[in-house]
């Protein structure tokens, strides 16, 4: 792959995030009841699903589990497309 592919590819996920993170600014989304969730995102972007474990407080029972063991998938999960749209998810307070 092409040095001007890659970073291609990277712009565009820069510009998925960044249309993102316009959109909170514009629609806050819900708290969930003794959550960040700036703290939920975060923790998403660490690793895929993991915004939705603290979301859900933690347990495993609201969260979709192959979503976290599919974080360890070069570019796919961590880096990459799940791992921004776990993000996402979490940033709205959803768990699953």
């Amino acid at each position: 792959m092409s040095l001007s592919k890659i970073a291609v590819a990277v712009g565009f996920i820069l510009l998925l995030a960044g249309s993102s993170f316009a959109w909170d600014a514009a629609n806050p989304p819900p708290k969930a009841p003794g959550r960040n969730p700036a703290g939920a995102m975060w923790l998403s972007i660490a690793h895929p699903a993991l915004g939705e474990l603290y979301n859900a407080g933690w347990g495993w029972s609201k969260v979709n589990e192959k979503k976290f063991w599919m974080g360890f998938i070069p570019f796919y999960g961590w880096p990459g497309y799940l791992q921004v749209r776990s993000a996402i998810e979490a940033r709205h307070g959803k768990t699953w």
